[in-house]
């Protein structure tokens, strides 16, 4: 009698929890953004704020780089995870949108793009594991990713990277920019080898979160001339009205009120000028 009733309540229960989550989709659209939590989910971005690969200027390096290694990936050939590093401004997250963007405008369909929040880096392992089993190759994207201690999303990224026995999903990429080239302040590098019985063993495991990515891109403070280049791009993709000469003086007076070059501050500026001059942007 009291098996039957246990049995009946255990029923019961069933019925009332909640159905097991079905994998997030990674169909209906190339780029989406992940949420975790107890029902996670990727939301699709119908269309990613991403510029044409041509109009990054001053990057020519770093673009071929990053392009040829996204290209081979979505050819489903090998590839490297990818950290970009360096100065602000100067197209980092924009050349790893518009490579995916040029990917599958030679490839439709070839490849996704997850957008990962720095505060969600700790939740990669689960997202990895999602994304396993998939069909469709993905690039796992996180902007601005630094550390100010190390904590458990540190030890998170670093055991996905390369370690662990499961090892990075083949059909999975990971590319990161940060500001800084190991991820963390200099003092904390420092301070941990002022403190460390074996400093140089101290800094090892501090820089070596960096080493995890095969592909290490560095980001620089552009000078006059590449930024004129920038500005006279964008200017011609967005077809300004106004001569050249007058473009340029007025670019230059806007990197003085601004206090500095970068690919940022040139898209900033034909915002401006677009605005001024009347022409409309599709945003």
């Amino acid at each position: 009698m009291e098996t039957a009733l246990l049995t009946r309540i255990a029923e019961a229960l069933e019925r009332l929890a909640p159905p097991p989550l079905a994998p997030p989709r990674l169909d209906g659209a190339d780029a989406f953004i992940w949420h975790p939590g107890p029902r996670p989910r990727l939301s699709p971005v119908r269309r990613v704020a991403a510029v044409d690969i041509g109009l990054l200027q001053g990057v020519e390096a770093q673009k071929a780089l990053l392009l040829e290694n996204t290209l081979r990936f979505a050819r489903g050939l090998p590839a490297n995870n990818a950290m970009l590093w360096g100065a602000r401004g100067m197209g980092k997250s924009s050349l790893v949108k518009a490579a995916h963007g040029q990917a599958n405008a030679e490839r439709p369909g070839s490849l996704a793009l997850i957008e990962i929040a720095r505060e969600d880096i700790v939740t990669l392992p689960e997202l990895l594991e999602i994304l396993r089993e998939g069909p469709r190759r993905v690039l796992v994207f996180c902007d601005d990713l630094s550390f100010e201690r190390e904590d458990a999303d540190y030890k998170a990224l670093k055991s996905v990277l390369d370690g662990g026995i499961a090892g990075r999903p083949q059909n999975v990429i990971f590319y990161a920019t940060s500001n800084r080239r190991h991820l963390m302040p200099r003092d904390m590098i420092e301070n941990e080898q002022q403190r460390a019985i074996h400093a140089s063993e101290a800094v090892e495991e501090k820089v070596s979160l960096s080493d995890r990515f095969g592909l290490w891109i560095g980001f620089h403070n552009c000078d006059q001339s590449t930024y004129f280049a920038m500005v006279e791009g964008y200017a011609a993709a967005l077809g300004l009205p106004i001569e050249r000469d007058a473009l340029l003086a007025r670019a230059k007076e806007w990197t003085i009120t601004r206090g500095s070059r970068s690919g940022r501050v040139a898209w900033q500026f034909a915002l401006d000028m677009a605005g001024e001059l009347g022409v409309k942007v599709d945003a």
